[in-house]
């Protein structure tokens, strides 16, 4: 007899519907799998065995042939257990199930027949909602990740009994509460707050300005100065994350088995910081399954690259398009996938290998040639990436003392909000999200400069060496800055400022 059941595979971060049939035939005992599935797939015949015996059903004694269909798909993953099982119990006539292909089916099976968490669960079942799929039982370690999803009956179950009892109409599951994703956004509460932070408080504007616009930042400065701290405070300063914007956050690190079991869409923006050893694949993504990268895992948020030119260059070198492009597309011999990369870059480096070039506190004992090969890791195209390039120095130790609270993330939340929506009304026709996202024609369009403004700006591309790259980031940057002054164009003043942030190509490579 043929059965069969409906399940999802992960294509990079989308579904793609996959039916499991199964067929069970006289003969010598056989089982047989097909539809190009991978080890883990292909090793669900002994789970699969275990969990029905253990369950109180049995594998069939002829000949068992499974199909994964389409066949040119390739299968990978725990997820196909569940669906799996099901089928054989369908087609051996162990149970009647009415309810078997409206349903999809994703889970794990012990050898005991419960059901264990799985990765990817999020975009297979938004793909099944965008497919007309109506339920869904999945393991109840997954119930949390799609809880905030419409249209869609959710049903948690603990074991494969639970799952035939749902199926054949005798003991029907109860489908979770889903819960609005408002209701959880509100619960959400920043990692470090901007108040923990004393005195720099020209890094702190400088921050509220790459927060504002979605700028890239590199902070230079001597050890302790709180660069790395600065950097943890970015997330709590920038906008909430919409409902698309968890969903596709959440989606790349379901993907990437990153999520906790239990674990619910993802409300604070990711802050990735890998450490400077990473390799290419690990930084943008590959490996021989086309796996997302950092860059991806900080989609909506912010990427943190300490200790900038300890990374090997072709590392950093491999950042440069998706900074750009804002996705990254990867090709194997046996995987392609393409991964959102909308991410803030923030950098933080020492101005020398010693860490002191230039300080207050301490002298510099690196020679010339020293500083100059420590720097070279660093390249120009790289750096005309980066709107926003500041100095942070040691803070004196009587603002450390000071007892005046510092300005709160809420608070400099509130400021950065109301630019963001300024630029979502202006950049709605371009559907673009933020001021960093802007083009040339885009530029042109909604960002003309006063005649002052443009006076300052043709000075100090002609004094300062600026790339045409760097001459229309400038003007990003002013325009973010005249958003937060409620200002309705972009005046002298805020040109001045946002050219102050490209200085020092000139201080320190000499551009």
């Amino acid at each position: 007899m043929l059965a069969r059941t409906l399940c999802f595979a992960l294509q990079g971060v989308n579904g793609e519907p996959v039916w499991v049939e199964t067929d069970v035939s006289g003969g010598m005992g056989a089982f047989t799998m097909v539809g190009l599935p991978d080890t883990a797939v292909r090793e669900s015949k002994d789970r699969v065995t275990g969990a029905l015996r253990n369950s109180g059903y049995a594998m069939p004694g002829g000949r068992v042939t499974i199909n994964l269909s389409p066949a040119d798909l390739k299968k990978e993953g725990a997820a196909f257990d569940l669906p799996i099982a099901v089928s054989i119990i369908a087609a051996s006539r162990q149970a009647a199930l009415p309810r078997l292909e409206s349903t999809l089916l994703l889970g794990e099976l012990s050898l005991d027949g419960t059901l264990k968490p799985v990765r990817g669960v999020l975009p297979m079942v938004l793909a099944a909602r965008q497919n007309g799929v109506k339920s869904v039982v999945l393991p109840e370690g997954n119930g949390p990740e799609v809880q905030s999803l419409a249209g869609m009956l959710v049903y948690p179950a603990r074991h494969l009994t639970d799952v035939i009892g749902h199926l054949s109409g005798r003991q029907p599951l109860t489908a979770q509460l889903q819960v609005p994703y408002e209701d959880s956004l509100s619960r959400s509460e920043p990692a470090l707050d901007l108040a923990l932070v004393k005195g720099q408080q020209g890094a702190r504007r400088a921050l509220e300005i790459a927060a504002a616009g979605g700028h890239n930042l590199l902070m230079i400065g001597v050890p302790g100065s709180g660069k790395t701290m600065l950097a943890r405070c970015l997330p709590g300063i920038l906008p909430r994350m919409t409902f698309e914007e968890a969903c596709e956050t959440t989606r790349i690190h379901s993907v990437a088995g990153l999520l906790r079991p239990g674990q619910g869409l993802m409300t604070e923006r990711p802050f990735r910081t890998p450490h400077h050893a990473v390799s290419v694949p690990a930084l943008v993504g590959g490996g021989s399954d086309a796996r997302p990268g950092e860059i991806s895992l900080a989609h909506n948020g912010v990427l943190f690259l300490d200790e900038l030119p300890e990374y090997a260059p072709n590392a950093l070198e491999a950042l440069r398009q998706p900074l750009e492009d804002g996705f990254v597309t990867i090709s194997r011999v046996r995987a392609r996938a393409q991964y959102q990369a909308r991410c803030m870059l923030v950098a933080g480096m020492n101005p020398c290998p010693c860490g002191y070039f230039g300080s207050r506190i301490r002298a510099c004992h690196c020679g010339e040639a020293a500083i100059r090969k420590y720097l070279s890791h660093i390249s120009g195209p790289l750096l005309d990436r980066i709107d926003l390039q500041i100095e942070v120095d040691a803070v004196p130790v009587n603002e450390i003392a000071a007892s005046a609270p510092a300005e709160s993330s809420a608070q400099v939340r509130q400021r950065v909000q109301k630019a963001r929506e300024k630029q979502l009304n202006r950049l709605q026709k371009a559907r673009l999200h933020c001021n960093a996202d802007m083009d040339g024609s885009v530029l042109k369009e909604l960002c003309p400069l006063s005649g002052e403004a443009q006076m300052i700006l043709s000075r100090a591309v002609e004094h300062m060496g600026i790339s045409m790259r760097g001459y229309t980031r400038i003007i990003k940057v002013a325009r973010t800055i005249a958003d937060l002054e409620e200002s309705p164009g972009i005046e002298a003043s805020h040109i001045a400022e946002a050219v102050q942030y490209r200085a020092l190509d000139s201080k320190y490579w000499g551009a």
